[in-house]
C-alpha cells in the first residue's frame, strides 16, 4: 500500500516546528479517536496514519531521515510503521502520552512527588543594615519530616504496604478498544502504598509543623520590597517531591537623618546665617561617621553639596552612590536687643551687591507691573 506524505497527513508545511506538529496531531487524533468513532474502521485507519506521522515528525532523527530519503529511509532504519503497533523507536503509550498525557493520566506509572509550597517572610531591618548587609536570624514555621515515623506516615514499627488495588503502581489501567488508558488509583491516591496504622505524631501525614531558625544573608544595597529567594527552605514536598522555596521580602526602617533615592542618600544640614554668609567648615554625618565639609561664603539655603562614593552600595557589588548634603540656612530667632540693633545696622548698609538675587527679583517685578 502506498503511504501518504506525513506532512500531508497532518496538514502542516515541511518547515513546521514541533509545536505546530503537535497541535496538528492533537486535532487529528481527537477527531479520529476510536472512542469517538466506535466501529468506524476508516476513522481507526486515519488515527493510525496520523499517529505514525507524528511519531516520525516529532523525532528529530527520524524526521531528518524521512526528509532526506522518504519512507524508504525509515524502513532502512528499522521503523515499520503502526500497522502491527510495533512503533520502532518508542512505544505507542509514549507517543500518545506526549499529547494526551495530562488528559488520560499517562504521565508515568506512579504519580510523581509533589513539590512543597513556597513560603513568604517579611523581614524588617535597619537603614544601616540595608546599606551594608546583615546576617539576620528568622524563625519560619513550616512542615518538616516527622521524626517519629521518619516521614513514612506509619506508626513504628509498622511500614506502609503496597496497594492491593493497583499493586503498588499508583495507576489503574483499563482497556478501551485498542487503547490501554491509565488513571490514578483511588484507593492509594497514586502513592502506590497503603498505611494501615497511621503515625500518632503526624496522623499519617509523614510531616509535622515546626519552627526552624534560618540565617538570611541580606546583601548590601537592598531596599524596601527587595525579595530574596532561599532555595529549598520552603515547605517539605510530599511523595518524595522537592521542597519549596522561601521568599524573604525586605522592609527598611526610616532613618532619622538620611533619606534614600536609589543608591544616593540625602541629608539636610543646618548652618547659621553668619556661617553661610562668611563661609565655614562643618561636620557632616555620613554612613561611616562625621566628615569635614567646607561651606563657601555666600552659600544660599538649598545649596546641594555632594560627597562622592558615600551613598549606598550597588547590589551587584560594583561601586556606591553619592551622599548629597542640602544646606539649610537657619533664620535666627529670639534675638536680643543688641542683636536686633546689629541686624538693623546691617540692613541699612545692605544694597544690591549684598543681596543680588533680591534686587534682581524686584527689578523683574517692576518690569511686569509697570
Amino acid at each position: 500500500m502506498i503511504k501518504r506524505d506525513y506532512y500531508e497527513v497532518l496538514g502542516v508545511s515541511r518547515n513546521a516546528d514541533g509545536e505546530e506538529i503537535k497541535r496538528a496531531y492533537r486535532q487529528s487524533a481527537l477527531k479520529y479517536h476510536p472512542d469517538k468513532n466506535p466501529g468506524d474502521s476508516q476513522a481507526e485507519e486515519k488515527f493510525k496514519e496520523a499517529s505514525e506521522a507524528y511519531e516520525v515528525l516529532s523525532d528529530r532523527e527520524k524526521r531528518d531521515l524521512y526528509d532526506r530519503f522518504g519512507h524508504d529511509g525509515l524502513s532502512g532504519a528499522g521503523f515499520r510503521g503502526f500497522g502491527d503497533f510495533d512503533f520502532g523507536f518508542r512505544g505507542f503509550e509514549d507517543i500518545f502520552s506526549d499529547v494526551f498525557g495530562d488528559i488520560f493520566g499517562m504521565r508515568g506509572r506512579r504519580s510523581r512527588g509533589v513539590r512543597g509550597s513556597d513560603l513568604r517572610y517579611h523581614l524588617t531591618i535597619d537603614f544601616e543594615e540595608a546599606v551594608f548587609g546583615v546576617d539576620a536570624k528568622v524563625k519560619v514555621p513550616r512542615m518538616e519530616t516527622c521524626e517519629s515515623c521518619d516521614g513514612t506516615g506509619a506508626e513504628p514499627p509498622t511500614r506502609p504496604e503496597g496497594c492491593p488495588l493497583c499493586h503498588g503502581t499508583g495507576q489503574i489501567r483499563t482497556q478501551q478498544g485498542i487503547f490501554s488508558i491509565s488513571r490514578t488509583c483511588t484507593k492509594c491516591r497514586g502513592s502506590g502504598q497503603i498505611i494501615k496504622t497511621p503515625c500518632k505524631a503526624c496522623d499519617g501525614l509523614g510531616r509535622v509543623k515546626k519552627s526552624r531558625t534560618i540565617t538570611v544573608k541580606v546583601p548590601p544595597g537592598v531596599e524596601t520590597s527587595t525579595r530574596l529567594r532561599l532555595t529549598g527552605e520552603g515547605e517539605l514536598g510530599t511523595g518524595g517531591g522537592p521542597p519549596g522555596d522561601l521568599y524573604v521580602v525586605i522592609e527598611v526602617r526610616p532613618h532619622p537623618i538620611f533619606e534614600r533615592e536609589g543608591q544616593d542618600i540625602y541629608c539636610q544640614v543646618p548652618v547659621t546665617f553668619p556661617e553661610a554668609a562668611l563661609g565655614t567648615e562643618i561636620d557632616v554625618p555620613t554612613l561611616e561617621g562625621l566628615v569635614k565639609m567646607k561651606v563657601s561664603s555666600g552659600t544660599q539655603s538649598g545649596t546641594v553639596l555632594t560627597l562622592k562614593g558615600k551613598g549606598v552600595p550597588y547590589l551587584n557589588g560594583h561601586g556606591r552612590g553619592n551622599e548629597h548634603v542640602i544646606v539649610k540656612v537657619e533664620t535666627p530667632t529670639k534675638l536680643s536687643k543688641r542683636q536686633k540693633d546689629i541686624l538693623k545696622d546691617f540692613a541699612l548698609e545692605s544694597g544690591g551687591e549684598t543681596h543680588p538675587e533680591r534686587e534682581g527679583f524686584f527689578e523683574k517685578v517692576k518690569g511686569i507691573f509697570n
